[in-house]
């Protein structure tokens, strides 16, 4: 699409359906929060898991969506993760709160993502989505910054948002 001068290169996009969604503006406490829990995970995570930051995650043939943080095992290449192959899947958001408690949920639940974590980028509450029926998530809890989050499937990459250098 670029190419063909239908969007500009540094134009935020993501494909849903085949349809084009603008994303959002990220502001700069969005993008502290990302790139220190970013940075904190890769420190952490195994040889056998790959941590990548707002990296495309194609979901389907015509559905690719941009996260924040995508966790997956080391064995596949990012382009060949799919719902059911991603570990770990995270938004920070700030003024998409929302969007990703919503249809970004239903959007990875009916693909196949197992758990999914949505960042409060103001707060640092995060909403921890996990076992997938249909297009939701049966298990959502709501923890402060001041709780240890863990992954189920990779569970080395623990974190209390709290104890990151955010300021």
């Amino acid at each position: 699409m670029a190419a063909a001068g239908i969007i500009t290169e540094d134009e935020r996009i993501e494909l849903i359906g085949g349809e084009v969604v603008p994303m959002s503006p990220k502001g700069r406490r969005h993008e502290i929060v990302r790139s220190e829990l970013a940075f904190h995970m890769s420190r952490q995570a195994h040889s056998n898991l790959r941590v990548a930051a707002e990296v495309q995650f194609n979901l389907t043939d015509d559905t690719y969506v941009v996260p924040d943080i995508l966790v997956y095992p080391a064995a596949n290449k990012v382009p060949d993760v799919r719902g059911p192959s991603a570990l770990l899947v995270i938004e920070v958001a700030d003024s998409s709160l929302t969007y990703d408690l919503g249809s970004k949920a239903s959007l990875y639940a009916s693909h196949g993502v197992r758990e999914y974590w949505v960042i409060n980028a103001k707060t640092l509450e995060t909403i921890v989505h996990r076992d997938i029926k249909g297009s939701a998530y049966t298990d959502v809890g709501r923890h402060s910054a001041d709780v240890r989050l863990v992954p189920l499937l990779a569970p080395e990459l623990g974190v209390m948002l709290g104890n990151l250098d955010l300021d």
